[in-house]
């Protein structure tokens, strides 16, 4: 969904176009996973970063047109809301200082877009939902003026035909109505990339989806949405909900939803999802290119309008030969730079070393303590792969922050680096302190006061100091 479209209007000739381009691409992917013709460069790294732009008063500001104007860096660009923006950073291979470097060109990244921010008096702040939102800044007034965003916001209304109904039940109840897609810009993320070579995209793929839960307990960053207090990663429901629609004909209500966990994992071919794209769900921008099949432009395009919390994507090395890349998505924005490094840190040792292994998990039980993770936290009780219950706490502290050490050390990635980041994690769990549970913390002690809360917030996401560090 990056590219920009050219119009906002579409036939049912446009649609049914578009399907047979995402076919003959499919089906030409296919061939070349099968012929063994995609990269083998090893695993490469990279990240997405999405944030607010907030004025004085910590309320949203939708100020990023004359943002960009300042900004002028081709690596950010415009999410769904006016008050939102998107950093990017350039890949890295997994090896040696790779993390240090990375925590490098991040903090580099968004000191400039943090001064940028400054100069038209507003602040840049990285968190998953920002709470001083009210549902009305979710306004269609508030979109950016790109044609992608109004035209899936007209096409899943299309598809919905009846407005969005919000529900979340945690340690209060939300329930509201929504007319429009905005809602899905009240949650922000920390986008993880991981690139794998051809022979081990499948196994990557796999464990990124039993990884999950681990990854989303320990950096959960949203816990309030409109005032309430919900889940421990609130952003979780809130997005699913937003395009809360599935698939062909009587399926549009149905199980298989364009946001969500996935229907299994895969078993052969990474090709299998983006046939699973096709086979269940309708195009919502059907627009047409030049490019010939081997660019995948159609099949990028649909792709980018299914939003699994692993999604695999299609890229191209500098040579141009095309690669899968796992998009791991579960992760909100923030608290600091340091701590999102230190997320991927856990995300990236635990994928090299469960794919070795990564389905002795049934996928059922995968997702069930994916959702357990995102509704409490490391307080979940989850079945992990040796069919213990265990609570997730101590699932990080006794088995999961060892397996990311020994796959980080697996990648080659250096022995401090390493050590560095992973015991940020183990602080954070032993001290049980998240960015979550720093914001209930916080209203415990001083109520509701969702300014002075974000005010703190941003005053301590400047220091740039671990969150397990922050006092209330």
């Amino acid at each position: 969904m990056g590219q920009e479209i050219a119009r906002i209007e579409f036939s049912p000739e446009d649609f049914a176009r578009f399907r047979h381009k995402v076919t003959e691409e499919t089906e030409r992917l296919v061939q070349l996973e099968k012929q063994g013709a995609l990269s083998a460069r090893p695993p490469t790294g990279g990240f997405e970063i999405e944030a607010w732009l907030v004025d004085q008063d910590m309320r949203p500001a939708p100020l990023n047109e004359r943002y960009f104007e300042l900004l002028a860096d081709p690596l950010a660009s415009a999410e769904l809301a006016r008050f939102n923006i998107e950093l990017n950073n350039l890949p890295r291979r997994l090896k040696d200082d790779a993390l240090r470097r990375f925590h490098h060109d991040l903090e580099a990244i968004w000191r400039h877009a943090s001064q940028t921010a400054r100069r038209l008096d507003i602040h840049l702040l990285m968190i998953g939902i920002l709470p001083t939102l009210r549902q009305s800044d979710l306004t269609p007034a508030n979109m950016s003026p790109l044609n992608r965003y109004h035209a899936l916001n007209e096409q899943i209304l299309r598809l919905r035909g009846q407005p969005l109904q919000l529900e979340i039940t945690g340690n209060e109840h939300l329930a509201c109505l929504h007319d429009d897609v905005m809602l899905e810009s009240a949650a922000t993320s920390f986008q993880i990339h991981l690139q794998a070579p051809l022979d081990r995209a499948v196994a990557f793929y796999n464990a990124s989806i039993v990884a999950s839960a681990a990854t989303v307990a320990a950096g959960a960053n949203s816990p309030y949405l409109f005032g309430r207090d919900l889940w421990a990663e609130t952003r979780i429901p809130v997005f699913e909900q937003s395009i809360a629609i599935g698939g062909y004909g009587d399926a549009i209500h149905g199980p298989l939803q364009r946001v969500g966990f996935g229907s299994r994992y895969v078993t052969r071919r990474m090709t299998e999802v983006f046939e699973e794209n096709l086979a269940h769900f309708p195009p919502l921008l059907p627009i047409l290119f030049e490019e010939d099949t081997d660019s995948f432009p159609h099949l990028r395009l649909h792709n980018g309008t299914i939003w699994r919390w692993n999604r695999p994507l299609v890229g191209f090395d500098e040579d141009g030969k095309p690669h899968f890349r796992i998009e791991h998505r579960v992760l909100p924005a923030g608290p600091t730079v340091t701590d999102m490094i230190a997320n991927a840190a856990l995300y990236y040792g635990l994928a090299e070393s469960l794919s070795h292994d990564p389905c002795r998990l049934p996928f059922a039980q995968a997702r069930d303590n994916f959702y357990l993770a995102t509704r409490h936290g490391w307080d979940a009780h989850v079945i992990w792969l040796d069919e213990r219950r265990w609570r997730l706490r101590r699932l990080l502290l006794e088995e999961l922050i060892p397996l990311a050490r020994e796959g980080l050390r697996r990648l080659g990635i250096c022995h401090r680096d390493s050590e560095f980041y992973l015991d940020i994690i183990r602080q954070r769990v032993s001290g049980d302190q998240n960015g979550s549970q720093w914001q209930r913390r916080f209203v415990a002690t001083h109520g509701k006061d969702f300014i002075r809360l974000t005010r703190t917030y941003l005053d301590l996401q400047q220091q740039g100091k671990p969150v397990h560090t922050w006092p209330i």
